[in-house]
């Protein structure tokens, strides 16, 4: 297992070429039906990729419930940090009322941000309070119950299980498994166990829903969407428009350059929020290229989004390829720990770094607009940072 995830961290890690093709792309003879079946291909690819990486987590965290020891613990932080990498790119299918945020989407369960450390594991949290059976039903009926950060399940809550609270300017949360065995300082350890347990398996039903709604050859959310002509091309450019400016640039890291606080920032038990960044951005050029790097290292291409700006207007496309392809550069400069890299004053390095992704994935976003005007979509309503 350990060398399993070591390798697949270095086949994520590894950027595939991502220049501007344009000139060389038959665009012209691309269609909208063959854009929307390749963009249901890659939304099932990457939600698939998640998926497998996440039992992989699983079976990294039955194995340390079951024998708490420090090597188990760091083999289960290694597989949630590379799942979390593919969760990461999935981002930029959100946004639209899909199948991960609609009414009944899982999202709000999945990856809600910030977190009360003390709802799930203070004095009167949820693993101490031994009134609360410790169900997925039950974690799932208390997310977010009685306020916003009172976060029970999701990638955050595992985060905090493994790792614990962020005490270190220069590292992540230090949890030492003794927290997880029995008779040591840490009392409900079996309960703690558990838990880490439950959430786990909640999380991977909830991306297992989302496999299956987008899966090729059924009557689900995919097929319809495959079918929506104009209107489906519309969600495609919200989404990525979206998590452009008002999520990516404003909710994760104006929203933390502005405090300095290390509770702004969204993976902060790991301190993986570099990390986050990079995932989110590279995520809005698979779909605007239609090329996906998958989990076994063979990359998914096809027609995207891109192939069709540049059908009418060339020079919006290179100009829009050309811009995510700076906003993932300086999504990768951006250096760990994040919560270094956000104090100080405007002129500390890390946040110049920081404030170049945010003006970099701001025009990311004019861009977008600009592409969807050129293909005909005119009526785009984007999320908006608050």
């Amino acid at each position: 297992m350990k060398a399993l995830i070591l390798s697949l961290i270095l086949i994520v890690a590894t950027p595939v070429a991502a220049q501007d093709t344009t000139s060389a792309a038959p665009a012209s003879a691309v269609s909208v039906p063959a854009v929307l079946a390749h963009y249901g291909q890659m939304v099932h690819a990457g939600y698939e990729d998640t998926l497998r990486t996440a039992r992989w987590m699983q079976t990294a965290i039955v194995a340390f419930a079951a024998e708490p020891t420090g090597a188990r613990l760091m083999s289960a932080r290694r597989a949630w940090l590379t799942a979390r990498e593919f969760y990461g790119q999935t981002e930029a299918f959100r946004f639209y009322g899909g199948p991960i945020d609609g009414e009944e989407g899982p999202e709000g369960r999945l990856n809600s941000w910030p977190l009360d450390e003390s709802y799930i594991d203070g004095d009167a949290g949820l693993i101490n309070d031994h009134s609360f059976a410790i169900t997925k039903e039950n974690l799932a009926t208390q997310n977010e119950r009685g306020g916003e950060e009172n976060i029970s399940t999701g990638w955050h809550a595992i985060e905090f299980l493994l790792w614990g609270q962020d005490f270190s300017e220069d590292g992540p949360g230090n949890r030492g498994f003794e927290d997880f065995l029995d008779g040591y300082d840490a009392p409900n350890a079996d309960r703690r166990r558990l838990y880490l347990e439950v959430v786990t398996e909640l999380l991977i039903d909830d991306l297992q829903s989302l496999v299956d709604a987008w899966a090729p050859r059924a009557k689900n959310y995919r097929a319809d969407f495959e079918h929506g002509g104009e209107e489906s091309l519309r969600k495609i450019f919200v989404g990525l428009g979206s998590l452009s400016r008002g999520e990516l640039a404003g909710e994760r890291l104006e929203v933390a350059l502005a405090s300095q606080d290390q509770e702004d920032e969204q993976s902060c038990f790991s301190d993986n929020t570099h990390r986050d960044v990079v995932a989110n951005a590279l995520g809005i050029q698979n779909v605007w290229l239609g090329r996906y790097k998958r989990v076994d290292g063979k990359v998914l291409q096809g027609p995207g989004v891109r192939h069709l700006v540049a059908a009418k207007d060339p020079e919006i496309a290179r100009r829009t390829s050309r811009q995510i392809t700076a906003s993932l550069a300086a999504a990768r400069a951006i250096k760990a720990p994040f919560d270094r890299e956000i104090v100080g004053d405007d002129n500390a390095p890390g946040r110049k770094r920081i404030q170049a992704t945010i003006d970099s994935l701001t025009q990311q976003s004019k861009d977008l607009i600009d592409a969807a005007h050129a293909i005909g979509i005119t009526k785009l309503t984007l999320v908006e940072p608050d």
